[in-house]
Order: C-alpha cells, then structure tokens, then sequence
C-alpha cells in the first residue's frame, strides 16, 4: 500500500469520524444528562432517535421542506417522549430493574408502532444539502458537513445553558443532590422534566441529522443504544465530559474498523462491545468518575 493511499486512508478516517462523532456526541449528551439528573438508566434514548428520522421522512415527504421537518420532528418526540416518560417511567424511576424493563418495553413500542405504520422497509430521505466538498483530498458529502455543523451548534448551545443560564445551575444542583436543591427552592420535578425534553431534543436532532445519510429502519435505534452505553461506560456514567469522550473514541473505532478492515461494517457493534467490556475489567468506574454537578 503506498504512501498517498494511506494518507488518504488516514483522511477519510479523520473526516468521517469526525461526522459520526458528533451524532454519537449527541445522544450520549443527551442519555447523560438525563442519567445524571433523574437518575433513569433511559434504554429508550435511541429509539426517539429512529422516531424523529421516521418524523422527517414523513414530514419531507408532506413537502415541508427539511427545516420545517427538523422543527416538526423534535416537536413531536419530544412531546410523545414526555407523555411516555409521565406514564410508564416517572410512576417506577425508583426501582432501577423495574425502570429499566420500562424503558426497554417503551423503545420496543415505538418499534412496533413504526413497523404498524410504515411496515418493515427501508426508508430514504432526499438530502438538502446535495453534492460534495473536497476536504483533504476526500470526497465528503455536503449533507454530511451539515450533520457535522447541526452537532456542532448543539453541543455547544446545551454547554452554554449548562454553564451559563440559570437553568443549568438548576440542573447542577440537581445532579449533585435532589434533596438539598429541593429545599434550596428548585422544583426538582420540573427541572428533571426539563432534562428529559432536552434529552429528547438532542436525541431528535441526532435522528434528523442522521435520517438523510443512512435508511431509516424500525431496527435503527439498536446499533446506537449499544454505542452510548458503550460510550458513557468508557467516560464514567453520569460524566458529561466523559460521555464526549467516550463517543469520539467509540466513533474513531468505527470508522477505523469499517475502512482499514475488510468486512469490518459487520464488526463496528462487536468492537463498541469489545471496548464496554474493556473498560468494566479495567476500570468500572469509567475514565471520569464525576457528575454533572462538577463540570458545569
């Protein structure tokens, strides 16, 4: 293998990961947040990200145009989400095991309702952004810039109310103790409500940003849940910095074992697996052990 095949070997890898690690960025933001907050190990994270690629699917096909799809999308999951989380998550959050068979039970219902509606196929959403940008000698597709930018804005927009609103120091303070931010005057309920909807957006805007690069499928939301677990393992659950952290490294290995190796898209679940149980012989704890509290 020459010398100008493996750089471009290397760019493609530097590119593209970069792409995937701003979706996988996202919903392990999003599956953080909610985890640091409400304490809800949410196994139904990924599965509001197929449903707002469903959404935009829909709502471009209704000639919308993709910006209104986009708003539309993260309206409705972040609507159907809350409802879902007031009637089937919120009556058992104390009880970890019961929380965690309803959450599982409610990303195989939104499953299921996909598959009822749309039936078992795969979908296509038309890019906005069509064509292609040369990026160190790599062909990167301008709807893939465009997911890039989208991951970009809100990260940085959901560190910015984290660092420098009230609500994230509500948020804070919920994370670092309920019962105390209680009698400080925060309404807990309402700010872990809050955490869920943003948790949700994120997620929403994962799925939207996703939707025109790959099908949309009933069986999308699995290979992701695997990836953010894996990833909020790695970082040290409850870690915001350490979920980002975790998504570039799980992102990276993706891409490395898709291009580098032959046949390595039917190994990418396996290696997100392989680093999980990595790190829980290594070290439980993950790479950072804080909270939310702490890093804002």
């Amino acid at each position: 293998m020459g010398r100008p095949v493996i750089l471009l070997m290397l760019a493609e890898i530097l590119v593209n990961g970069l792409v995937l690690t701003g979706v996988y960025a996202m919903l392990a933001l999003g599956f953080s947040l909610v985890f640091g907050v409400g304490r809800v190990l949410n196994l139904a994270h990924t599965a509001f990200f197929m449903l707002a690629s469903y959404g935009i699917f829909y709502f471009v096909g209704q000639e919308t145009g993709m910006a209104l799809a986009v708003l539309a999308s993260a309206g409705v999951v972040v609507v159907v989400g809350l409802v879902l989380y007031k009637l089937f998550i919120e009556p058992v959050r104390d009880m970890e095991a019961t929380v965690l068979i309803a959450a599982l039970a409610t990303a195989v219902l939104l499953q299921e309702l996909m598959l009822l509606y749309f039936g078992d196929r795969y979908l296509f959403v038309p890019a906005a952004f069509p064509g292609y940008t040369r990026i160190l000698g790599v062909r990167v597709g301008n709807q893939e810039i465009a997911t890039l930018g989208l991951a970009v804005l809100s990260l940085v927009g959901t560190w910015l109310l984290l660092a420098r609103t009230r609500l994230g120091l509500a948020i804070r303070a919920a994370a670092q103790d309920r019962e105390v931010a209680n009698l400080m005057g925060i309404n807990v309920g309402r700010v872990t409500a809050m955490v869920m909807a943003l948790g949700l957006l994120l997620a929403a805007l994962a799925g939207a940003a996703v939707a025109p690069l790959r099908t949309v499928g009933p069986h999308m939301w699995m290979h992701p849940l695997v990836i953010v677990l894996a990833a909020v393992v790695l970082g040290g659950l409850g870690s915001l910095k350490g979920s980002l952290i975790g998504a570039v490294v799980l992102a990276f290995a993706e891409v490395i074992m898709v291009v580098a190796v032959p046949g390595g898209a039917f190994l990418r679940t396996a290696v997100a697996l392989a680093i999980m149980l990595g790190v829980f012989l290594l070290r439980p704890h993950g790479l950072f052990g804080s909270g939310v509290a702490e890093e804002g």
